[in-house]
């Protein structure tokens, strides 16, 4: 199979490495792709949301599947241009429509289908720039911290966490007054679940799915989760706390519930959910559903797949995913993410990157990296690199990745020390 990855960051190149491998594979691209992917992929210079580009390509070089990594191309429709073009509607697509994208595109709408279809969540209420007074109204009656969520797609910054009623009032005014653009036109006020949090995967086929590791990230940019938001600072899996009582508490209550309810809504979803979830005593709530994999969840998540994904992938696509088998490796995964002095506000791009070829018993996953005009491995984004690592315990995999992310050097380099902190 010839196999197209959409994306630039380290969940693409995770795939990318993973696909690589697949005794079904006989030509594997990316677009746009990092330094990273070049190393198991050809890189092509397209944008993952230049849809016209991109299906000419796909033409040109008989594609027969298109995996798509980012949320900005499903939100967008990617999948609805391909299934809409008779040229290109032989393609394999894993990723939903627009309909199925509206689970993570939307948080009004994500909040209204686990309602509709009886998923445990926190309370909450959207708002508008014309509804604002009845918004801070309705912060009165909550109790702090608040949650303030933008509506749209803010690449995972949208969230805020904020304990004074007062900067509560003035954040939601100020994010319903474009501080995140088009995302935060609505903003939903949401209750607070005071736990501890997990993500857990599917792929799904629309009716059938299966289940891949469970990880846990974190977000923050400081140690002890303080600071800002940030795309993701490191990930680990599995999680200690999610066990298999646990975990069969969530395939039932919200997993089987909401591959059911895009059924009942009649959306054809083909791809993979991702579960945001928080564990609120003993039981399981949803704080966000996303229409793909999670980064840098993907980092610890994928190693430990020992199936072949494409296979998997394949027969998501031709919806025969009850015949699939998936082998998970007992060891733990652990990554570091490696991010740019300044990052998640203003930094600096164009460092050169060194000693990548020094670390050991690591995987180096490549999220905001390209080449410069002297073919260096330079910086391109906040998020540069993931050390992702595996060990018989977590101790053993956090030492291997903080041990590389030591090694690695770029300028204004920074990471988290203290990733599995809290497990």
């Amino acid at each position: 199979m010839k196999v197209l990855i959409l994306g630039s960051g380290g969940r693409e190149h995770t795939l990318a490495w993973k696909i690589s491998q697949s005794d079904k594979l006989t030509k594997l691209y990316a677009a746009p792709g990092n330094a990273g992917t070049a190393e198991v992929a050809q890189n092509i210079s397209i944008s993952a949301t230049d849809f016209k580009k991109l299906g000419q390509f796909v033409q040109e070089e008989g594609i027969d599947m298109l995996i798509v990594g980012p949320e900005a191309p499903l939100v967008e429709g990617v999948a609805d241009y391909f299934a809409e073009n008779e040229s290109l509607s032989h393609v394999k697509v894993i990723g939903p429509k627009k309909a199925g994208a509206l689970l993570e595109g939307s948080k009004d709408y994500s909040k209204k289908f686990m309602m509709r279809h009886n998923i445990p969540a926190g309370a909450s209420k959207t708002f508008t720039l014309e509804t604002l007074d009845s918004g801070f109204a309705f912060l009165e009656m909550q109790k702090p911290p608040y949650v303030l969520k933008a509506d749209g797609l803010a690449a995972g910054k949208g969230v805020l966490i904020i304990n004074s009623l007062e900067e509560a009032k003035a954040s939601l005014k100020e994010m319903l007054s474009g501080q995140f653009g088009e995302a935060s036109k609505s903003v939903l006020v949401e209750q607070f679940l005071d736990g501890i949090e997990l993500s857990v995967f599917v792929i799904t086929d629309g009716k059938n799915y299966v289940t891949l590791p469970e990880a846990k990230d974190y977000k923050r940019i400081g140690e002890g989760d303080t600071g800002l938001n940030t795309g993701g600072m490191g990930a680990v899996s599995p999680v200690p706390f999610a066990d298999e009582a646990f975990m069969e508490e969530i395939d039932k209550t919200i997993v089987k519930p909401t591959i059911e309810g895009l059924t009942k809504d009649g959306i054809d979803y083909v791809g993979f959910i991702f579960f945001g979830l928080i564990k609120v005593d003993g039981k399981p709530y949803v704080i966000e559903y996303n229409a793909r994999m999670g980064d840098p969840e993907t980092e610890v998540v994928i190693p430990r797949v020992k199936s072949d994904l494409l296979e998997v992938l394949d027969l998501a696509a031709q919806g025969r995913l009850d015949e699939a088998k998936i082998e998970i490796d007992e060891d733990f995964a652990s990554t570091v993410m490696l991010v740019s002095g300044g990052y998640p506000e203003a930094y600096q791009k164009g460092k050169k990157i060194t000693e990548i070829d020094q670390v050991q018993d690591v995987i180096p996953f490549h999220a905001g990296t390209t080449f410069s005009e002297l073919g260096e491995v330079i910086t391109s984004g906040g998020r540069v690199i993931a050390m992702t690592a595996k060990g018989k315990d977590m101790n053993e995999a956090l030492q291997k990745s903080f041990a590389a992310a030591e090694t690695v050097k770029f300028d204004q380099k920074y990471f988290r020390k203290d990733i599995g902190f809290d497990l």
